[in-house]
């Protein structure tokens, strides 16, 4: 049982049926619709958020005020919690306006932490679709191909201590789903933690479409609070040898054939915010179909000092 799991006349936390780590956050209509009124009222759009940072820490004090209950403090607890570390949340069909998407992601990014600057679209968050073709120079616009399980910010130098990803639209999409583990449950967790090259620094460097030139060095695994933590993607890691390069390879086909992976469903208009430390998350591939539209915002960043 979590400590977390509630019910009052604002929000329900209960568990997601899919996973005994993550919890499903159930905001009131009344919740959403008077912070979406709030925001109206005030003229606050998604430009406005842009190019004025404080304001998207004012807006989360707008979803906190309305949730009541210590919202915002439950919220950034769950995300430290590590027999938990993640949940989900919507707007529970108030809204389909997508900017309002956005506003609310941005409300629940910021109860969690700070946003960090994201290179591929210059903004602070990310918005991208997933289409029957693609040229881009990675696994994330493709959907066909199994995007495989990793944790963001690798390849930069500021932390990434958190992500929020959130389902914007969805339109003849089969499979598709974001796929997740926590790393307490891997069974070969300890195998490939306690090997020699458990910590050793890799080289990542990101390709041309994430807009960072930098050569970033990270372990593989790390320590907070004594127990493990991963930092790891194997489409941008350059090992220097071929003993590391079969130990990531042996190392991610162990990830994706663990029994204890996920499949989330998430509805339109829905967010997941998960602890990028100690869950790592992936997508399944989609089924083919030439009329595919899926778009997902992400944003990514760092907790409160």
């Amino acid at each position: 049982m979590s400590k977390f799991i509630q019910k009052n006349d604002q929000f329900e936390v209960s568990f997601n049926p899919q996973s005994k780590r993550l919890l499903n956050v159930n905001l009131s209509k009344s919740v959403v619709e008077s912070f979406l009124k709030r925001i109206r009222e005030e003229g606050i759009g998604v430009q406005r958020l842009e190019y004025t940072p404080y304001e998207r820490q004012v807006i989360a004090s707008y979803l906190d005020e309305a949730a009541g209950h210590d919202f915002g403090n439950m919220l950034r607890e769950i995300v430290n919690d590590r027999e938990t570390g993640g949940f989900t949340a919507g707007l529970e069909g108030v809204t389909e306006d997508t900017d309002e998407y956005v506003i609310f992601s941005t409300a629940i990014a910021h109860l969690v932490g700070i946003s960090n600057f994201d290179s591929m679209t210059g903004k602070y968050y990310a918005r991208f679709t997933v289409k029957d073709t693609d040229n881009s120079d990675s696994y994330l616009r493709q959907a066909y191909r199994l995007f495989t399980l990793h944790t963001d910010g690798t390849f930069v130098n500021e932390p990434t201590d958190w992500l929020l990803m959130m389902k914007m639209v969805e339109e003849n999409a089969v499979g598709g789903e974001s796929r997740l583990l926590h790393l307490d449950d891997w069974s070969e967790l300890d195998k490939f933690h306690k090997s020699s090259l458990g910590e050793h620094k890799f080289q990542y460097i990101a390709p041309p479409s994430k807009n960072v030139q930098e050569i970033v060095f990270r372990k593989l695994f790390f320590l907070k609070n004594n127990r493990p933590c991963i930092c790891f993607i194997d489409q941008f890691a350059y090992p220097e040898t071929i003993e590391e390069a079969k130990f990531l390879k042996a190392l991610s086909q162990s990830l994706e054939s663990d029994k204890s992976v996920i499949e989330l469903e998430l509805p339109v208009g829905n967010l997941v915010v998960l602890n990028n430390e100690f869950w790592m998350h992936g997508r399944a591939a989609f089924e083919k179909n030439p009329n595919l539209n899926r778009e997902l915002l992400r944003q990514r960043g760092r907790f409160y000092e």
